[in-house]
Order: C-alpha cells, then structure tokens, then sequence
C-alpha cells in the first residue's frame, strides 16, 4: 500500500467521523427531474444544492414565525 492511499483512507475516516459528529443528514426525496431543476437554481444562485436547501428550508421557518407573530 503506497503512502497516498493510507493518507486517502486515513483522511476520509477523519472527515466522515468529524461530519457525523457534527451534522444530522437529510434525504429528500423529490419527483423525478425536480433535482435538476433544484441543482439549476442552486447554480444560478452562486450555491451549493445543500446550501441553497438549507437557505430555502431556514427562510421558511422564519415566514412561518413572522405569521404567527403577525396572526
């Protein structure tokens, strides 16, 4: 085993230890072609697809709150 491959292995057990100690995971699932049309509007906004879900899913909570506030 060359030195590459356990820098490679060693690196991405680091990342995927840190990520799970770190992040929860979410699997939307969606209707077929509406990835494409999500991943397109990412790109158009300068963001990843998970920045711009997350964007998309934090800005609809804070809506709601101002609704009930206003309700």
């Amino acid at each position: 085993m060359t030195e590459e491959n356990k820098t490679g292995k060693a690196s991405t057990k680091a990342k995927n230890k840190y990520n799970a100690a770190n992040y929860d995971r979410l699997y939307p699932v969606v209707p077929k072609g509406q990835k494409a049309v999500y991943e397109a509007a990412a790109k158009a906004a300068g963001m990843s697809l998970n920045d711009f879900v997350v964007t998309a899913l934090d800005e609809k909570i804070e809506r709601d709150k101002q609704k009930e506030q206003e309700g």
